[in-house]
């Protein structure tokens, strides 16, 4: 609504104003102490983004007033995620933390939402920028992609087929962690491993179960699978295990140390690797807490404070990353197995 006001009205519209500023400080104090939080995840279902689920709440915990949301499609999709995007618009969260099915497809709703007054920011698989604050890494992905390379390297004596099983083919992370890959595997060190198939079981066990005997039947000649994806790394295991090719063919990549111990003591896997996602999911609820309350801002070059993670720097594109991921073996995976 429009109001003209003329001049001998002053002393009135002044004291509207202060009115009305008055009832809209003390509105912004309680939302500060009433700040709901929605995580949306990939899908509901997943070892990885329920270890993020518990850091959130672990978040929450250490932020009065605050109340966490954990919710998320079925089955790994984009029109799913925009469905629940527009519930919580509907609900009026305060802030929305998505991971990403898909970086464009989003955009429209999660904007839609920023318009509404909703702070919308990407933790694991981002958003496209015009569709979030800022997007929370869970580490560089130039170092994702060469520890991968690294640990098929080390375990295959720097030589053999590989190929690599990802989630979906318009996951955000997932691709760029490819690229970086291809990168590393363009340099002399590693011009004798031989990346011969990339295949997608779209976060899905049975369709990523699927996707690894096709690599072995198509590929007989085939060393290693590289998954970077919880869920495609332990079905690429048991299908190594199922088809009898422990010590033929390896599978490495990104796992939970729970889901993963059993593997490598069966010889499945040789190492692995993750970040912490209890982690993850405690530094997204928190920075989300932060912007949502205006403690923080999300500018590019600017730093968030995320309690026990101490603070996150954004970068000038508008990211930034939690920490380096951290390689799992037969010395060190029971003990993490039991906290996640």
């Amino acid at each position: 609504m429009q109001m003209s006001v003329k001049l001998h009205f002053g002393k009135l519209a002044a004291a509207t104003i202060l009115a009305a500023a008055s009832v809209l400080g003390a509105s912004l104090a309680a939302r500060a102490d009433d700040v709901r939080i929605a995580m949306v995840v990939k899908n509901l279902g997943n070892g990885f983004f329920d270890a993020a689920h518990e850091g959130g709440e672990e978040a929450i915990k250490a932020l009065p007033g605050a109340k966490l949301i954990y919710t998320g499609p079925t089955t790994p999709t984009a029109e799913g995620q925009i469905d629940i995007i527009n519930s919580l618009i509907a609900q009026n969260v305060n802030a929305i933390v998505i991971s990403a099915n898909d970086p464009d497809a989003l955009v429209p709703v999660a904007k839609k939402a920023m318009a509404r007054g909703i702070t919308v920011m990407s933790f694991d698989a981002g958003v496209a920028p015009a569709g979030r604050v800022f997007q929370l890494n869970p580490s560089k992905a130039d170092l994702i992609g060469r520890k991968q390379i690294e640990m098929a390297a080390k375990t295959l004596g720097g030589k053999g087929e590989i190929a690599i099983l990802s989630a979906t083919a318009q996951a955000t992370n997932q691709n760029i962690w490819i690229a970086e890959m291809k990168k590393v595997l363009a340099e002399p060190a590693y011009k004798d491993l031989k990346l011969v198939d990339v295949v997608y079981g779209d976060d899905q066990s049975d369709k990523s179960y699927r996707e690894a005997i096709g690599l072995f039947r198509k590929h007989p000649d085939l060393k290693a699978i590289i998954a970077p994806t919880t869920v495609g790394i332990t079905a690429s295991a048991k299908a190594v295990t199922d088809q009898k090719l422990v010590g033929k063919v390896f599978v490495t990549g990104l796992g939970l140390p729970s889901e993963m111990a059993g593997h490598v003591h069966s010889g499945a896997v040789d190492t692995f690797a993750i970040w912490n996602p209890i982690d993850l999911g405690y530094t997204a609820t928190y920075a989300a807490f932060q912007l949502a309350t205006k403690k923080a801002t999300g500018a590019p070059n600017s730093t968030i404070e995320v309690g026990r993670m101490k603070s996150i720097a954004i970068d000038a594109s508008g990211e930034a990353a939690m920490s380096e991921p951290y390689v799992f073996d037969k010395t060190n995976v029971d003990k993490f197995a039991k906290i996640f």
